[in-house]
């Protein structure tokens, strides 16, 4: 017989891809006015192969001065995990929550490295609730699902 034991490992944590624009420069950077930042999240869960999972958080940081761009950071970091002999409802949770709770730091890090390499201030990007988020997702998945039965 098989052994059925749950198993949850890290195999790799990578920076998958990593974009800085700085379009308007060097004019831009002699503006005085402080720059308007608009932070975008995104989560990501795929299978890899037979019971291994790849999980990526994507981050767009958008920086502006009025209508023009200061600098664009796009970055999505990722995690190969396998996961094996867990009941289907514990997958979900385990790729929303536990996965993008243990890729996020290091995308935070790249990001605020990225950005202070390109002579800014670094961005921090804040601690992100990944369950709140989940739960969040799910109730909204709900109340979709219930609205279109009613319909």
């Amino acid at each position: 017989m098989a052994d059925q034991t749950p198993v949850f490992q890290i195999q790799r944590v990578y920076l998958k891809e990593a974009s800085l624009e700085q379009p308007n420069s060097p004019a831009i950077l002699l503006e005085q006015e402080q720059p308007s930042v608009d932070i975008q999240l995104g989560l990501e869960a795929q299978p890899a192969a037979d019971g291994v999972f790849e999980v990526g958080v994507t981050v767009t940081v958008h920086t502006k001065i009025k209508d023009r761009t200061v600098f664009l950071v796009e970055a999505k970091q990722a995690g190969i995990f396998e996961i094996r002999n867990l009941p289907e409802d514990q997958l979900g949770p385990i790729l929303g929550i536990a996965c993008p709770q243990i890729v996020y730091p290091y995308l935070r890090g790249n990001v605020a490295d990225l950005i202070q390499r390109a002579g800014f201030p670094p961005v921090h990007l804040a601690e992100i609730n990944f369950q709140a988020m989940y739960e969040q997702q799910q109730a909204q998945q709900a109340a979709d699902g219930a609205g279109s039965l009613t319909q």
